[in-house]
């Protein structure tokens, strides 16, 4: 197994697939918070966009994707609607005394692993890539996990990320976690 960053369409493509096969209405209600799960569908022109902005990072057994977690900067919100109301919400939240508003920080747009190769180590992987790649630049990434999702919240928690806020949408409930790298 190898991490890296993406640089073909057709890890993109792979994304696409592993992401089908790991979305929430594909997965029964019992296996869910077991499972984990992920919310969001990207499509192929939008993984593009983001992905220009800054290469998602992945993790290869060979030539094939096994786990994902896509970078997601603030600017992405231009193209991308559920970003940006995200943004909006994390905006008007606070972190240690301050506004998230006042910090540089990007949001980790989804992280996903192929069921073969869970419990050995790529979602750590994942994240010590993002934070190689982004320490010197961010003081911290920030996502959101339904709060069913035992398996995600439990894995975050392992990697150092903190909850910061819990809400409610028309969707689900929500906890926004933090890992701050200072």
């Amino acid at each position: 197994m190898q991490g890296g960053i993406v640089t073909t369409d057709n890890e993109l493509e792979q994304i696409i697939a592993l992401s089908h096969k790991n979305l929430r209405k594909n997965i029964s209600e019992e296996d869910q918070p077991v499972s984990g799960f992920i919310t969001w569908m990207y499509s192929l022109e939008l993984l593009r966009q983001m992905n220009a902005q800054h290469p998602h990072v992945i993790v290869k057994d060979n030539d094939k994707v096994i786990g994902y977690a896509l970078v997601a900067l603030k600017e992405a919100g231009i193209f991308h609607s559920d970003l940006k109301a995200m943004i909006i919400h994390l905006e008007t939240l606070t972190y240690d005394h301050k506004n998230l508003g006042d910090y540089k920080y990007y949001v980790m747009g989804q992280i996903c692993i192929d069921h073969a190769y869970r419990g050995k180590g790529v979602f750590s992987m994942l994240y010590e890539e993002h934070k190689r790649l982004f320490r010197s630049k961010y003081d911290f990434v920030v996502t959101e996990i339904s709060t069913i999702n035992k398996r995600s919240m439990a894995a975050h928690a392992k990697t150092g990320f903190k909850t910061i806020h819990t809400y409610r949408d028309a969707l689900d409930e929500w906890n926004v976690v933090l890992w701050d790298w200072n």
